[in-house]
């Protein structure tokens, strides 16, 4: 009977997983397989026409290049950064409470806050431009967020800036939790901080960092979208444009929901192979 009961009370959090969670991904590809130009308009079956769409626009394959190169940057930089910072913090150096607050306020700022900031710094007449002339170094000012060559080194900046900090809270809590008798012991052996971060502390949480880059391997797989419409809208012409980017554009702007999705099944594959992928690498060797 309790058995029963368990499996009864589990009923509505099943049938919640079902509609809003498998059933969205089972609505991406069936789309996929649809010509449908907007909401409103008359379906069609259109089979592997949308696919051979989508592999033959050139602006599908910048997306395709900008994602890879902002994944590449942009995840080592913050892991590696923040798992640093996190370790610093759990030092509990003077004042680590007020630097774990300090770390996490870019968590706490709303995205469009956040680009309105990046806005006023990187803008022509902005505060890095601003910067420059002042340091008698006014020929190399840029539109930076107009430029081809600046725009995707832009959003990656941001996404670094935003998802740095709370990452390193989150590394230094689960610091917090390794038994202080293993750096003691490495210290007496003569073994630095810095070998004892990567040499003694770094092995023990491996399969933790292997959790915190998944997580901020998707946010940055699919939360660029918001940043690059915030900030660039893609261009200038597709320089800055996404993947994630291009499923909202296509989907909203260019009313092509069958070639959105297609990108879509697109993004979640790369997403599925991504996390596989991350969680062999970090996974513990013991």
């Amino acid at each position: 009977m309790p058995r029963q009961g368990g499996t009864i009370l589990a009923v509505p959090a099943l049938v919640w997983y079902v509609i809003f969670m498998v059933g969205p991904v089972a609505a991406i590809f069936v789309i996929a397989a649809l010509h449908w130009p907007g909401m409103l308009q008359p379906v069609s079956f259109a089979g592997l026409d949308n696919v051979r769409t989508v592999l033959d626009d050139p602006v599908f394959w910048d997306a395709v290049r900008n994602t890879a190169v902002q994944l590449a940057v942009a995840l080592p930089i913050m892991i590696v950064c923040a798992y640093m910072l996190g370790y610093y913090v759990a030092q509990r150096p003077p004042g680590h409470r007020v630097i774990r607050y300090l770390l996490f306020i870019p968590g706490l700022i709303s995205t469009p806050a956040k680009a309105m900031v990046f806005y006023a710094a990187l803008s022509p007449d902005g505060l890095a431009n601003g910067a420059l002339r002042s340091a008698g170094l006014g020929s190399l000012t840029d539109a930076w967020l107009a430029s081809p060559s600046t725009a995707l080194a832009c959003l990656i900046a941001l996404d670094v800036w935003s998802g740095i900090g709370f990452t390193a809270v989150l590394f230094a809590a689960r610091l917090g939790s390794v038994p202080e008798d293993l750096g003691e012991a490495a210290q007496l052996d003569g073994a630095g901080h810095w070998r004892t971060m990567w040499r003694i502390h770094f092995p023990v949480i491996r399969d933790y960092v292997g959790v915190v880059t998944m997580l901020q391997f998707l946010w940055t797989l699919f939360g660029s979208a918001q940043h690059v419409l915030l900030l660039t809208q893609g261009g200038p012409g597709s320089s800055s444009t996404t993947l994630s980017f291009l499923v909202y554009q296509k989907a909203f702007i260019a009313a092509d929901l069958g070639y959105s999705q297609t990108v879509g099944v697109i993004l979640f594959l790369a997403g599925l192979v991504g996390l596989l992928t991350i969680r062999r690498v970090f996974r513990q060797n013991y």
